[in-house]
C-alpha cells in the first residue's frame, strides 16, 4: 500500500486522537496534499517543524493501529 493512502486511512480512523495542531497539519498533508513548504508558510512554522509534526503524527497513528488494528480489520472485510 502507497504511504500517503496508508496515512490517510489511518488519519481517517485515528485522527481525532491527535491534538488540534497535529491533526490540522497532518490533515493538510494527506487531505490537502500540501507540500512540507505550503504547510509550513500556512502556520508560520519551519519546514523542519512540519517535518517533526508528521513524524510524531505517523509514529503516534501506527502505534493506535498496532494495538487496535482497526485499519487491518477494516482491509480484511473490503478483501
Amino acid at each position: 500500500m502507497e504511504k500517503i493512502v496508508r496515512q490517510g486511512m489511518l488519519y481517517d480512523l485515528y485522527g481525532e486522537l491527535l491534538t488540534e495542531h497535529q491533526r490540522e497539519i497532518f490533515g493538510d498533508l494527506v487531505n490537502n496534499d500540501m507540500s512540507l513548504s505550503e504547510i509550513a508558510e500556512s502556520y508560520g512554522i519551519s519546514r523542519q517543524g512540519v517535518h517533526d509534526v508528521i513524524r510524531r503524527c505517523d509514529k503516534q497513528l501506527e502505534a493506535y493501529e498496532s494495538k487496535l488494528h482497526l485499519l487491518e480489520k477494516q482491509l480484511s472485510k473490503e478483501e
